[in-house]
């Protein structure tokens, strides 16, 4: 039924971020470098904490799968991306299309999610201290984390069906540097309003659920911080919870603003540079964050590289 549908376009043109030829080269530069920080920092943090025995507990174990995510949703866009500033047309095939939203719905998804688990993971050692070791069970953790990738496959597959039975007559230029789902609805000849509705009920329950259940969480840890009574105690659980926050606020602060909003206030070129910033910015920010914020990962990093400079 697919193939039917869009037998007039075989492939795809992705205009890519900007049609300045001057800006091409400094552009793929730029963005060569960001992907380059984002592989060395997700992927350095993954061999840390797969290394570091004193990181094996749920806290690491989720920012364990938030790298992941953070690579493999940037490898899903970033390559491709790169390819529109050193080509004249950058072509993708219909069905490569289809396969890069899948990715690029399924990771933002699994981001949104883990974030979730991981301000669970924060409530629970915070509110919770004394019953942390039961109730975030190796079970339980690797329970939180099937419903990761269990939402993220349900709500990508919901995406990328809203777009697998749209025809595209002619025009086959996408105003976008990747196959998002806004542009390619823009570019069908058949998008009707309940195409948009279903778009909006998928993000505002991808995006909408964990914003309000991280609110809750965190409304009940600030609670329990105000009730400690030293100030080294209220520190210490502030600088646990910092980084976390930091993440959640970038994250879903550029995504919210793209999705949740109508077409018609934010226009598709503002809404490019503002997909840029939680695609490519904010996964290559995350495993600074991090990092320069915890002294479990600095210690970590100077186990490990003492190691290697031994040996």
């Amino acid at each position: 039924m697919a193939a039917d549908n869009t037998s007039s376009v075989t492939e795809f043109i992705l205009a890519g971020l900007t049609n300045q030829p001057g800006l091409q080269l400094p552009l793929f530069f730029l963005f060569l470098g960001f992907y380059m920080v984002t592989v060395l920092g997700n992927l350095g943090l993954i061999t840390l904490i797969g290394l570091n025995s004193h990181l094996h507990t749920p806290m690491y174990f989720f920012l364990f799968n938030l790298s992941f995510i953070d690579f493999s949703y940037s490898s899903t866009i970033i390559p491709k991306m790169l390819m529109s500033f050193v080509s004249r047309k950058n072509i993708i095939s219909y069905t490569g299309c289809i396969t890069q939203l899948f990715f690029f719905c399924f990771f933002v998804v699994c981001e949104c999610f883990i974030l979730l688990a991981m301000a669970y993971d924060r409530y629970v050692a915070i509110c919770k201290p004394l019953l942390y070791t039961v109730t975030m069970s190796p079970q339980v953790c690797l329970f939180l984390l099937l419903g990761v990738y269990g939402m993220g496959a349900l709500l990508g597959i919901a995406h990328t069906s809203n777009v697998l039975f749209l025809t595209f007559c002619a025009d086959n230029l996408v105003n976008h540097y990747m196959c998002d789902i806004i542009p390619l609805l823009e570019l069908s000849c058949n998008s009707s309003y309940l195409n948009i509705q279903a778009l909006f009920i998928n993000v505002a329950f991808g995006i909408g659920v964990p914003i309000v259940t991280i609110s809750l969480s965190y409304g009940f840890i600030l609670s329990s911080i105000f009730h400690i009574s030293s100030t080294e105690g209220k520190s210490k659980a502030f600088s646990t919870c910092s980084s976390h926050i930091i993440a959640v606020c970038l994250f879903f602060g550029s995504g919210a603003f793209m999705y949740l909003k109508p077409p018609s206030i934010v226009p598709l070129d503002q809404g490019k540079v503002c997909t840029v910033f939680y695609t490519i910015v904010v996964p290559m920010l995350n495993p600074l964050i991090y990092s320069l914020r915890n002294k479990d990962v600095k210690l970590a990093m100077k186990k490990t590289l003492g190691r290697k400079i031994f040996f």
